[in-house]
């Protein structure tokens, strides 16, 4: 069993934020999917089988900086192991719609990946870093809270398929072939 969560903060004040990537990426793969999220009390999740393994996808309720909790809860409930965890971020620090796969890497200043390692006492699971490009004429509380430009969001737009196929093929190929497939690409 896989379980695959996009990074987000809930409500209507966050939707378009660029700090809302990976719930724009969830979204994306249960529309593909054509899965319907049930509502619990801390995440907004589905689950459906990928080439026959189960997989549970899921949004974290309980805002970006608090996601730890909401992971810990579903891999004990569903007793998935942390190698079978996919996090799908945002990443400032990268230029908007480049990515890369991480596995046992640190938070790199992203507090809701900093909450995660911190409630699983461990890195050892793997991340989707997408890039969201930075602004240095504004702090980066404001940058990733900040509406998405025009460009910007036809740049992840267009590219949301490629990250909904690293998501998918994260449930059948280990960390070393999916760099392999996807990384540097």
């Amino acid at each position: 069993m896989k379980l695959i969560v996009g990074l987000g903060n809930i409500g209507d004040k966050y939707k378009n934020t660029r700090h809302n990537l990976g719930f724009l990426v969830i979204d994306k793969l249960a529309k593909e999917l054509d899965l319907n999220f049930k509502e619990a009390p801390s995440s907004s999740y589905a689950s459906t089988f990928i080439n026959g393994e189960k997989v549970v996808i899921a949004k974290p309720k309980l805002y970006m900086n608090n996601s730890g909790k909401v992971i810990k809860g579903m891999l004990d409930y569903y007793k998935i192991d942390i190698s079978d965890l996919l996090v799908i971020q945002d990443d400032k620090d990268q230029k908007i719609g480049d990515y890369k796969i991480v596995f046992k890497s640190g938070h790199g200043g992203q507090n809701g990946i900093r909450d995660i390692i911190d409630n699983l006492n461990s890195n050892e699971f793997t991340r989707l870093k997408v890039g969201i490009g930075s602004d240095i004429k504004i702090d980066t509380g404001n940058y990733v809270l900040g509406n998405w430009t025009s460009k910007q969001k036809e740049v992840i737009t267009n590219d949301l398929h490629k990250y909904v196929n690293i998501a998918k093929d994260f449930v059948d190929l280990d960390f070393i072939e999916l760099t392999n497939k996807y990384n540097g690409k």
